[in-house]
């Protein structure tokens, strides 16, 4: 028998029981109150903290915080004395809420999924191919439409099935680049990869702490300039975080001029789960008007967008399971689908490193920018 390398390959969906899809659904479709947001308002000597989410049922003031353009809303209870505009802070928390019975929770129990049939088994033998060599594959580009399966990892790396990729000189490559990363956290992970493997590329002090702030790198000499700006409620976070500078994507994005030289990578998903999917196909159906306002006044602007990862398989699955991931993973690549920009797909990623983490570990990372180069480059 020879021996080889394990490979890995994408495209095989999260590990859910059928019943428990159809339950999930459900659930996810009952309530907006699985997360709780707590806001906190000061002016002057006052101080005052007070409920919030997409939607409250209450009958007493609220504050209003509504993007005028494309009418998405978030709300606040009116604290006392204190206006609207004194928000500052924010913080959330899951509540102690199922919308799933007993028996359907037992479906999501540890000894009820993915469970290992097999111990043991008898070895693999691998034949020699006596087929002609596969044609060569065209380097991967923007626009290109991935194949299913999209790929494989093999020696720690991730091969596209469609395209090839080839080595790339990150620094030459970003040179004279202004790159927009947009989202969530996992595209944080890029923000920090740049910074850590840029050698030259110096964090420009904002005057803000916390990792839900806005970040900016730049190198002077090769003109690269990297920022990071987290996406518009809802997002989930225990540790309190400045929602000063909170705005929506979609507004963001019609601030960009644009030009040969912008690139934009999109990334949200994750802090969607817990809601009904309609709250996240009207946030993606925005930004992707606000990217075709984007293309029509320029047209070479470059525009990825990077879908959400894997997550742990049993970390509170009602709430953030990997089932309403993949319904959104389709929904984002529906929707983007007939413009002209390019696609990370972080979920087959994840998968084929079989990586159940949020925050995969900085290998995977890695694979993500290399594609993501071999397509600007």
């Amino acid at each position: 028998m020879e021996s080889f390398n394990a490979i890995r390959v994408s495209n095989c969906d999260s590990i859910s029981p059928v019943p428990g899809v159809s339950a999930l659904w459900k659930a996810r479709s009952q309530g907006y109150n699985k997360v709780i947001f707590t806001a906190q308002f000061s002016t002057g000597t006052l101080r005052a903290n007070t409920d919030c989410g997409l939607v409250l049922n209450s009958s007493v003031e609220l504050c209003q915080y509504l993007d005028p353009q494309d009418q998405e809303a978030f709300y606040c209870v009116k604290p006392q004395h204190i206006p609207c505009a004194a928000i500052s802070y924010m913080h959330s928390k899951n509540m102690e809420v199922s919308y799933l019975s007993k028996q359907e929770s037992g479906l999501f129990e540890r000894s009820n999924v993915g469970v290992e049939i097999m111990e043991s088994f008898n070895p693999i033998r691998v034949s020699n191919c006596y087929k002609k060599a596969a044609p060569r594959r065209e380097k991967c580009k923007l626009g290109m439409t991935p194949s299913v399966p999209s790929g494989y990892v093999w020696e720690d790396t991730w091969n596209p099935a469609s395209c090839s990729l080839t080595p790339i000189n990150m620094k030459e490559c970003l040179k004279g680049k202004f790159i927009y990363l947009l989202g969530d956290s996992t595209i944080r992970q890029w923000m920090e990869y740049f910074k850590e493997n840029i050698n030259t590329l110096k964090s420009v002090d904002l005057h803000v702490s916390g990792k839900f702030q806005h970040q900016l790198a730049v190198d002077l000499d090769r003109n690269i300039n990297i920022q990071w700006q987290k996406h518009s409620y809802p997002l989930i976070g225990s540790l309190t975080y400045s929602v000063k500078e909170m705005e929506y994507m979609a507004r963001v994005i019609d601030r960009i001029g644009g030009g040969k030289n912008t690139i934009i990578v999109i990334s949200l998903g994750q802090h969607f789960r817990p809601f009904p999917v309609d709250i996240f196909i009207r946030r993606v159906l925005n930004i992707r008007k606000a990217v075709q306002r984007l293309l029509w006044r320029s047209p070479d602007t470059i525009v990825i967008i990077k879908t959400e990862n894997i997550r742990e398989m049993y970390s509170d699955t009602e709430r953030f399971g990997d089932f309403h991931g993949y319904i959104q993973y389709l929904v984002l690549k529906d929707i983007f689908q007939d413009l002209q920009i390019g696609i990370i797909d972080a979920w087959d990623i994840s998968i084929a490193y079989g990586i159940n983490n949020v925050h995969p570990p900085p290998s995977v990372v890695r694979n993500q920018i290399n594609l993501f180069l071999n397509c600007i480059c």
